[in-house]
């Protein structure tokens, strides 16, 4: 799962800078298996630091992230696993 082709939306494209993105894909990437379909990431500022809290249902995975940003972003987005490729999209566009 999570090692097939990788998209984005265009809400992600325009939202998300192209670091932020490769963090979260290797989030998803270094977590344990067996992993879950879908995987949850929700951005928010904690004064510089840009926190991301990624998480899933099943098994249940919690995890917390701070790392140095001058614009932290205030986001939820998911990446959804389909079996042949898997998306990366913001919350309000699933």
């Amino acid at each position: 799962m999570f090692d097939n082709e990788r998209y984005l939306t265009c809400g992600v494209d325009s939202t998300i800078p192209l670091e932020l993105q490769l963090f979260l894909w290797e989030c998803v990437e270094s977590m344990p298996a067996p992993k879950d379909y879908l995987q949850v990431f929700e951005l928010s500022a904690a004064g510089p630091m840009q926190a991301i809290t990624h998480s899933s249902e099943e098994p249940e995975y919690r995890m917390t992230y701070l790392i140095p940003s001058d614009t932290p972003i205030t986001e939820k987005l998911y990446i959804i696993d389909d079996g042949d490729h898997s998306t990366m999209l913001l919350a309000e566009e699933y």
